[in-house]
């Protein structure tokens, strides 16, 4: 369990993180001289930190209070060097009890714990996050001290543009190293729409280590950039005028033998009867899910019709104004790259939860074979309020209070967090979306989200 290999003459302390209910990644560090008593015994930790919010404001959660304590416990397997920090590395860890036994509130044990009860019913899981992040200068505002740092982006490509290639070229080599330096494999780079807007892509994986890998993938982001002099965020909106940050998420099914679960060449997209009542779970739960996968009040900002980030429950086939995407094969690879596309989801969620979420509604759907209508292949912002609601397709929730409305009254879903998790998501989240209420800039919005995530 502790068996590792670390040059501790290269490495003198080791992060041990996590993702929190706020969507921050937190964690202790484990000096290398006494890193293996602490991969056995854990480090402590307060268990109230799981009912903190992004913004540091301590929520009151029966259960997570200034009595109790739980200990971080590394994955070994998940041991990575950290380049753009020398002399650090990290692991993924577990939040569990002093006696060993998995926390509740944990949220790498949630998506665990889904990826079991989908074997259970004969499946396996693959999956990939596609986050997108905006680089650029911290900058104080023209307005004064009293009005909130703003992002200014690094350039003002045109989307795809090699000018974006070319500004961002040092910072993005630095960037596609340090990926490769962890094990995450660098499928696709590009300058997207935004100003200062990026996207790299990162290989499939299972669906732990997929959210281990997005957890990495967002400390080097900002690690990177904070070494040339930049700030790095993958908040759904850092910049109220630009275009949001999106990281839509991929995942297929395997069966027993290793086959594809979701292809059937004789289907007219390619998609087998499990991929299309996974579809319909996902649909029917959508508005509840996107509390977990749009976790922040800035993910609203972007979650709008015609913001080619979905806004309405339906599917299609390459529809990218369409929640579920069924995405097409890749020549040569028909069979084994059919994949679901979830396109309301955002890097201010938790990835364990938000994964394991998705599990839990596609897995609903499989179970009650839920049929997910008839695919639009259609902006649905074009269509007529009467055809939305013929074809099924209903806006998604506009604000991080109404999709926590929504979760509450999804019994499926809240039955899968449990009672201490879901209370004490429900009591961070409703305090951010109260404490950003008070407020009309959205500058200041914007800001506190650009600078965690």
């Amino acid at each position: 369990m502790t068996d590792i290999d670390i040059d501790t003459s290269q490495v003198r302390l080791v992060r041990f993180l996590y993702a929190d209910h706020g969507g921050i990644i937190r964690g202790k560090a484990a000096g290398s001289d006494q890193l293996v008593q602490r991969m056995a015994s854990g480090i402590g930790h307060t268990v109230a930190m799981m009912a903190m919010s992004m913004l540091d404001h301590l929520q009151p959660v029966e259960g997570m209070g200034p009595v109790g304590e739980v200990r971080i416990v590394p994955d070994p397997a998940t041991f990575v060097a950290l380049p753009y920090a020398p002399g650090a590395g990290a692991m993924l860890a577990d939040l569990v009890l002093p006696d060993g036994t998995p926390w509740d509130a944990c949220p790498r044990t949630f998506l665990k714990r889904a990826v079991a009860e989908l074997a259970a019913e004969g499946y396996g899981i693959r999956a990939a996050f596609e986050p997108e992040f905006t680089v650029g200068h911290r900058e104080s505002s023209p307005a004064g001290p009293a009005i909130p740092d703003r992002l200014i982006p690094l350039e003002d490509s045109l989307c795809y543009s090699s000018t974006g290639f070319h500004r961002a070229h040092d910072f993005t080599m630095e960037l596609v190293g340090a990926m490769e330096a962890q094990g995450l494999t660098v499928e696709h780079y590009y300058p997207e729409l935004g100003h200062g807007q990026h996207e790299m892509s990162i290989r499939h994986a299972d669906a732990v280590r997929a959210a281990d890998n997005h957890v990495l993938y967002r400390e080097t982001v900002r690690g990177v950039a904070f070494r040339h002099g930049l700030w790095a965020s993958l908040a759904p909106k850092p910049i109220p005028d630009q275009a949001g940050n999106g990281c839509h998420l991929h995942v297929s099914l395997t069966m027993a033998d290793g086959n594809s679960a979701f292809t059937d060449p004789s289907d007219n997209y390619g998609l087998s009867q499990v991929g299309y009542h996974f579809i319909g779970g996902v649909l029917a739960h959508l508005p509840a899910l996107v509390a977990l996968t749009c976790g922040s009040v800035n993910s609203y900002r972007r979650l709008a019709p015609q913001m080619w980030s979905s806004a309405y429950t339906c599917y299609g086939m390459d529809n990218r104004e369409a929640a579920v995407r069924i995405c097409s094969p890749l020549r040569g690879d028909p069979a084994s790259s059919v994949n679901l596309e979830l396109k309301p989801s955002d890097s201010s969620g938790n990835p364990y939860l938000a994964l394991g979420a998705l599990i839990h509604a596609g897995l609903d759907g499989i179970r009650g074979k839920i049929d997910p209508g008839e695919a639009l292949n259609i902006d649905p912002a074009l269509l007529s309020d009467a055809e939305r609601t013929r074809l099924g397709a209903h806006r998604l929730p506009a604000s991080l209070s109404a999709a926590l409305d929504a979760l509450v009254v999804d019994d499926v879903l809240m039955n899968a967090l449990g009672p201490l998790r879901s209370a004490a998501y429900l009591a961070v989240k409703r305090s951010e979306a109260a404490h950003f209420a008070q407020s009309t800039d959205p500058y200041y919005e914007c800001f506190h989200h650009f600078t965690k995530l």
